[in-house]
């Protein structure tokens, strides 16, 4: 099942099923499938910030991208959680805090 495209406008949401011949569940992949000419992409900015600013990737419905609110974990506050976990949790907070607050 292909991810639902969410968009948003002036307070209306819209989920948009987009099917063809590609899917992805790789980013990059996705970013070189449009580079390559293959089709549209749906990614975040900081995914594609390097080829907008070379215009080798242009803006599509820009103004029905919503913005990034960050990422959302939840968890059991009452255990310790193990290393690994805490490591995650800073590399998205660390990931987070420098991210353009918009879907490219």
């Amino acid at each position: 099942m292909a991810y639902a495209w969410e968009l948003e406008k002036d307070g209306r949401e819209v989920r948009v099923r987009v099917e063809g011949p590609l899917a992805f569940n790789n980013a990059s992949m996705i970013v070189r499938a449009s580079e390559d000419g293959f089709g549209l992409g749906f990614v975040l900015e900081d995914q594609v910030a390097e080829q907008l600013a070379a215009r080798r990737l242009v803006r599509v419905l820009e103004d029905w991208c919503p913005p990034f609110t960050g990422y959302h974990l939840y968890y059991p506050s009452r255990r310790q959680p193990s290393a690994a976990f805490a490591v995650v949790v800073d590399a998205l907070r660390f990931r987070g805090a420098r991210l353009p607050k918009r879907n490219a």
